[in-house]
């Protein structure tokens, strides 16, 4: 069972397997679940028992205490930053070349391998096993965008560049591929984006929502497609993804906002987005800071396929 697909098993222990060691248990109440599997799940932490996530094989189970094993879909290998990921670091900051396929943050279905988790496993002084790490995040990137993103990594960073996101000293410059030709072909978005609970998706919305503005330019032009470079002025969550949706021009392979899967007859893997640059003081030094992202491989690989079919 190498690849598991995005599920979620839940099981109730009854009193007559109280005291089971966890593994054991999960054994016995299915058989879609081979315990050498298992003990990878646990590891990354993707089991819960109460509500709670449980990092041992050999945690006692206890009656009507509910067993879930959350599944995301992505290899159980827990991913771990390497040196040619990293774009920027000094004594205060860290910037970082985030791949496709990474959790920004910990989920229900892992700790181990998501970036935050990988980040702190780069800045553990093995000197201080003991001594935690200092650690901001002020930036979030959807598991399947790729790109540039900065962390504080020392407190007097901390607040500093929080505010330089909040108050939009920051910028943010994306490159996307979009399912058809946005007209015009340079222009500005705004809405106010809004997450609809029955869906979870991102929508514009008349009143109640948060302001988002997108300016945009097109880059590079295929056909059936074109390469977008984004400015957001704002950080909504989902907000590159919602505005180009509504506007009929969805990123490929951003299925979740009717993009499309394939294109020239080429299965697109995830939604084309990419963080390419940030351009912002630096948090306590103050000097300019310009870090940018190569375009990621399988970006480059599209945009070749798009090129190489011109009608």
């Amino acid at each position: 069972m190498n690849s598991p697909s995005r599920k979620l098993y839940r099981f109730t222990p009854g009193s007559d397997v109280a005291g089971m060691r966890l593994d054991q248990f999960v054994a016995a109440a299915t058989d879609e679940l081979s315990r050498s599997f298992f003990r990878k799940v646990v590891d990354i932490g993707g089991v819960h028992v109460g509500g709670r996530r449980v990092r041992r094989c050999s945690h006692p189970v206890g009656a009507g205490e509910v067993v879930e094993v959350f599944l995301d879909g992505l290899p159980l290998e827990p991913f771990a930053l390497s040196a040619g990921q990293i774009l920027l670091q000094d004594r205060y900051c860290l910037a970082i070349d985030k791949p496709a396929g990474v959790e920004t943050q910990p989920t229900p279905a892992r700790y181990r391998g998501t970036l935050y988790d990988a980040l702190l496993r780069y800045l553990q002084d093995p000197a201080r096993p003991q001594q935690r790490p200092a650690l901001g995040m002020v930036q979030r990137l959807d598991r399947d965008t790729s790109g540039v993103m900065i962390f504080s990594i020392h407190p007097r960073a901390h607040r500093p560049l929080t505010a330089l996101f909040s108050g939009r000293d920051v910028g943010k410059l994306y490159l996307a591929l979009v399912a058809g030709q946005p007209e015009p072909a340079a222009g500005e978005i705004r809405s106010q984006l809004a997450r609809n609970r029955a869906s979870n998706l991102v929508r514009s919305v008349a009143r109640g929502g948060k302001e988002a503005i997108t300016r945009y330019r097109v880059v590079e032009s295929f056909p059936g497609a074109c390469l977008v470079e984004i400015e957001l002025l704002t950080g909504r969550s989902h907000q590159i993804r919602a505005h180009f949706a509504e506007r009929g021009h969805p990123l490929l392979g951003d299925v979740r906002y009717g993009g499309p899967d394939r294109i020239c007859g080429e299965p697109i893997p995830r939604q084309m987005l990419h963080s390419w640059r940030l351009s912002l003081p630096h948090p306590v030094s103050k000097d300019a800071l310009d870090i940018e992202a190569p375009i990621p491989a399988d970006m480059e690989h599209l945009m070749k396929v798009l090129r190489q079919n011109p009608s």
